[in-house]
């Protein structure tokens, strides 16, 4: 015999018990399963009362999980993609302010540990650390391993 389908509210507490998620993020997970128009709307608006989702631990999740690895600007950029309005994004970011270079520095001495003998070199390393959302300033004190300025 096979299992009942699962509520649109099981499959969101589900989601919600493995990680935060926003209500856009839900909202977006939830949309294929839904049986009539409006019933994802009432179940978030009854698990954003309850508490169950909110804008301000999702953000903090993921500055704590990404900052580590990712500079502000890459940060900020998946804070947007995940549905959260300027002002959380922001104040998410003020927690980091002041760290990039660190960070930077930090992500640059695992992976390559050294300077980089030539041009081609440090432009491969500088590369690796834009990608990872570090301002371009930030990089180039990192990679010619410039003092902390800001410390």
């Amino acid at each position: 015999m096979a299992a009942p389908p699962i509520s649109l509210k099981g499959r969101a507490l589900r989601y919600l018990a493995a990680r935060e998620h926003s209500r856009a993020e839900l909202l977006r997970k939830l949309a294929p399963h839904a049986q009539e128009p409006g019933e994802i709307e009432r179940v978030l608006d009854d698990l954003q009362a309850k508490g169950f989702i909110s804008a301000e631990r999702v953000a903090a999740s993921l500055v704590h999980r990404r900052a580590g690895r990712l500079g502000d600007q890459r940060i900020r950029q998946e804070l947007q993609s995940k549905g959260l309005d300027a002002d959380t994004v922001a104040q998410a970011l003020e927690q980091l302010q002041g760290t990039e270079f660190a960070r930077a520095q930090a992500v640059w001495q695992r992976k390559f540990g050294q300077p980089a003998p030539d041009a081609a070199g440090r432009a491969r390393q500088m590369r690796f650390l834009l990608g990872r959302g570090f301002s371009a300033a930030v990089v180039r004190r990192a990679v010619q391993g410039a003092p902390d300025e800001d410390a």
